[in-house]
């Protein structure tokens, strides 16, 4: 590792632990979205507090090796509300909403879960953590330096997605959010009633 990116690291972690799950403020990654950007849907945080929203694609791709070695293909899960969480193993709201989200994915066939990983750390870390904080859904580890393109790059953790049917972008949620919460913008947006 250079210097310069062990030292931007440790300017990160020591910003990260003296602010909670918030990213430090940075400029955002410029990225180019295989589709024309538009508005993301206004952003709330798990409490229904609206929050400011970042760009990101409107159909974003996402395209990621799970921590089992299987490709997931986000395109491959049309037909079904999918729900992308960014998350972190240091993050107490991450950890606090993961059984949550794995009882949802495991509960509803119409909705699946895919937790993104955004922090440096080792697969046999990542492993020997999830077999203390099992979840059924698929895990994948992202490249800090190099997020999915198509996605707003997080400035706080966590931050969960729900993309519909259709491929589109149906919410975003900044901070932690509930299966409630998650139900209730699928019925918004015209799927299954909450608890169907």
């Amino acid at each position: 590792m250079s210097i310069a990116r062990a030292t931007g690291l440790a300017l990160v972690l020591a910003v990260v632990l003296f602010s909670g799950c918030r990213q430090p403020e940075a400029p955002p990654v410029q990225q180019t979205p295989a589709e024309p950007s538009s508005p993301a849907p206004e952003a709330e945080s798990g409490n229904g507090e609206a929050r400011e929203s970042p760009e990101m694609t409107e159909t974003p791709s996402l395209v990621v090796e799970t921590l089992d070695g299987q490709s997931y293909d986000l395109a491959a899960r049309r037909g079904r509300w999918v729900v992308v969480n960014f998350w972190a193993t240091w993050c107490a709201p991450c950890l606090k909403e993961m059984p949550e989200l794995s009882a949802l994915d495991a509960m509803r066939e119409h909705i699946e879960v895919i937790g993104l990983a955004y922090e440096e750390i080792e697969p046999e870390a990542m492993r020997a953590f999830l077999q203390e904080r099992p979840v059924v859904y698929p895990v994948a580890i992202l490249d800090v330096y190099d997020p999915p393109a198509d996605f707003a790059t997080p400035r706080g953790l966590p931050l969960t997605y729900l993309i519909a049917p259709d491929g589109k972008l149906a919410k975003q949620f900044l901070g932690p959010v509930t299966a409630n919460e998650i139900e209730a913008a699928i019925e918004a947006a015209g799927g299954p009633k909450a608890g169907a």
